[in-house]
């Protein structure tokens, strides 16, 4: 059976992903999250860390699980309850978990925006979408009409796209962020996109779609951020010699 060290598959993707120099959300604490007892022999991926997606690769036989949303976004203490169960089966079942969220993202090769803006056929890609003291996102100028885009970011996602029309049916200037960034829609138009990309948003930018004058497509959180995990694992286990599953468990949002 192949093996592969815990601590160089951790080094290799904080250098990978410049874990340490992409800022983030406290509670992202991206890198390595869980320890083992050091070796590993099957990847699995999946976009969240939860009670259910760790059962998941136990039953594929994993021993490292690659998340995009980590297991410590709010206070992960008293060990009680679930957490306890949480716990308790990775520290069982000799399971790792490493996390990257915004460095994740933001990667050119391996990350959502950039495996996304592929999926939907985006070229020339630009930065987009400056936060953090960062740039996240990626844009593209071309010419498509909305609704073949529409039809493409189905495709990409293999569901259901939402489309405020608040702006031209021609797209001409379109800008990628995964996840849910719809809140930051005023950032999004501010530099100068048409149309804005990516997977959720809340009630009000509907009129406020409007109001600014660009279309925006909502994709679906899970969905538009299942590229980047996937990406990783395959690299993962390219590199290391290990195989890899994703493990599927969609929100629906």
């Amino acid at each position: 059976m192949p093996k592969a060290s815990l601590n160089e598959i951790a080094a290799w993707c904080d250098r990978t992903l410049r874990t340490h120099e992409i800022q983030d959300y406290d509670g992202a604490v991206n890198g390595l999250q869980v320890a083992n007892r050091g070796t590993i022999t099957r990847i699995a991926a999946a976009v969240d860390g939860s009670l259910a997606t760790v059962r998941m690769a136990i039953a594929a036989k994993a021993d490292l699980l690659v998340v995009h949303h980590g297991l410590f976004w709010s206070p992960s203490h008293p060990w009680i309850g679930k957490r306890y169960e949480l716990m308790r089966l990775l520290v069982k079942h000799n399971l790792a978990v490493y996390s990257s969220h915004l460095p994740l993202d933001a990667h050119p090769k391996l990350g959502n925006n950039a495996l996304l803006c592929a999926a939907l056929g985006l070229k020339k890609l630009k930065p987009f979408f400056f936060t953090k003291q960062q740039w996240l996102g990626f844009q593209s100028a071309t010419s498509l009409t909305r609704d073949d885009l529409v039809k493409r970011l189905q495709r990409a996602v293999g569901g259901r796209v939402t489309l405020l029309p608040g702006g031209p049916k021609q797209c001409r200037r379109i800008g990628v962020v995964t996840g849910g960034a719809g809140g930051e829609l005023k950032l999004a138009a501010a530099e100068g996109v048409d149309t804005f990309i990516t997977g959720e948003g809340p009630h009000w930018t509907f009129p406020l779609a409007e109001e600014l004058g660009v279309n925006v497509l909502y994709g679906g959180h899970y969905a538009t951020e299942t590229f980047g995990v996937k990406a990783l694992a395959a690299a993962l286990a390219k590199k290391f010699r290990v195989p890899w599953k994703f493990l599927d468990h969609p929100s629906g949002l």
